[in-house]
């Protein structure tokens, strides 16, 4: 189910999105409180991850396993958000990159998710639209817990993540809007069953041997974020949509 909204603030989400120059990719916010503030922004990693069961050193030794997702494109597609990508550079932002907005949307999923994973709603208000936030205090509060526990996506475990629909309107008031739909996939150690309606894969995850197994989930999830490019607002974005099929619903 799609969870909608009208555009809303987001300091920190315009900092990580469309931060200016070279440096956006490195830009963090200030490490908050412990208590009652959101967690630090873990680092950035680049749009494209393949991670394997093990690293270097002895531990790492015997039988391992690759996890990679494939992921076949339509051409007209692939060619269409190109095109948006150009007009955006050439009418809203000319700083614009796709891939600096990859990595800073990989940085707010994971840490939109894992709020929402621990009912901490009340440090959304300035990442998630309001009406979006409404809706989610009334789901979150029913979700089973093995179902909250599965939204919640490390950065390190987001196996893929691409670009959906992209849209450039104009609202009745002449104000312009741009927003981008992101899709990702996320490994979750949740508590689900083997076939979860709608997942892509159950993976067994081999660590040393075959005797010692992490069972993960393959998880999708769909953040949709929006900017307001009319002359004047803020240069904010802000998540007016949040999918996680068949565990938000």
């Amino acid at each position: 189910m799609a969870l909608r909204g009208a555009a809303g603030r987001g300091r920190w989400l315009a900092r990580a999105l469309a931060a200016q120059g070279p440096a956006r990719a490195l830009l963090l916010p200030p490490p908050p409180p412990p208590a009652d503030r959101a967690p630090p922004l873990p680092r950035l990693l680049p749009p494209v991850r393949f991670a394997s069961a093990g690293g270097p050193g002895p531990e790492a030794e015997g039988p391992q396993r690759r996890v990679v997702v494939v992921r076949i494109t339509s051409p007209v597609a692939w060619l269409r958000t190109r095109f948006y990508y150009l007009l955006i550079r050439l009418y809203f932002d000319r700083e614009f990159s796709i891939e600096e907005f990859t990595r800073g949307a990989k940085q707010a999923f994971s840490v939109v998710s894992k709020l929402l994973s621990q009912r901490k709603l009340d440090l959304l208000d300035e990442l998630v639209s309001a009406e979006v936030l409404r809706v989610l205090k009334e789901k979150i509060s029913l979700l089973p817990d093995n179902h909250r526990d599965a939204l919640a996506a490390d950065i390190d475990a987001i196996m893929y993540t691409t670009e959906g629909d992209v849209r450039i309107y104009f609202d009745d008031d002449g104000r312009k809007f741009v927003s981008i739909l992101m899709r990702f996939w996320y490994l979750n150690g949740a508590n689900l069953p083997d076939e979860v309606p709608g997942e892509t894969k159950v993976f067994q995850i081999v660590f040393g041997d075959e005797s010692t197994k992490e069972k993960r989930h393959l998880l999708t999830a769909n953040y949709e974020f929006q900017r307001e490019f009319t002359e004047g607002a803020k240069p904010e974005w802000t998540i007016t949509r949040i999918e996680h099929p068949r565990l938000l619903e």
